[in-house]
């Protein structure tokens, strides 16, 4: 950790990101100015995406596995915990290796049986 670096504590649930530790903080992650702008956006990105797959829930005969919208979701939800791991403790950086999101999440499943002849749904 380099000088300029300070140490804040985030909150993905609650889309936090403070100076000072309390009940709501999940991760422990240390950054400098600049940095804290990218997490920002990056959480920002993530509640809007999830804003816009909630609309795209009630579209009738949408196949969820295959919308923009979860995609979208998918993909900034990655960044921002590939982010969060970077930039993590040890601890931060043990919890998100140990849910396995990232690679949960890159992996679509589209290779499993039944999806050969699915047409996508977009």
């Amino acid at each position: 950790m380099t000088n300029d670096k300070k140490t804040y504590y985030v909150s993905v649930n609650h889309n936090l990101i403070q100076d000072v530790p309390n009940d709501s903080n999940e991760y422990v992650v240390y950054m400098d100015d600049e940095e804290v702008s990218k997490l920002r956006g990056l959480l920002h990105e993530v509640s809007s995406s999830d804003r816009y797959a909630f609309k795209r829930t009630f579209v009738p005969y949408k196949s969820a596995d295959h919308d923009d919208a979860a995609e979208e979701y998918d993909e900034r939800t990655i960044n921002l915990y590939i982010f969060l791991h970077e930039h993590g403790d040890e601890t931060t950086r043990k919890t998100i290796e140990d849910m396995n999101i990232i690679g949960k999440l890159k992996d679509t499943g589209y290779d499993d049986p039944g999806y050969e002849d699915s047409p996508l749904n977009k």
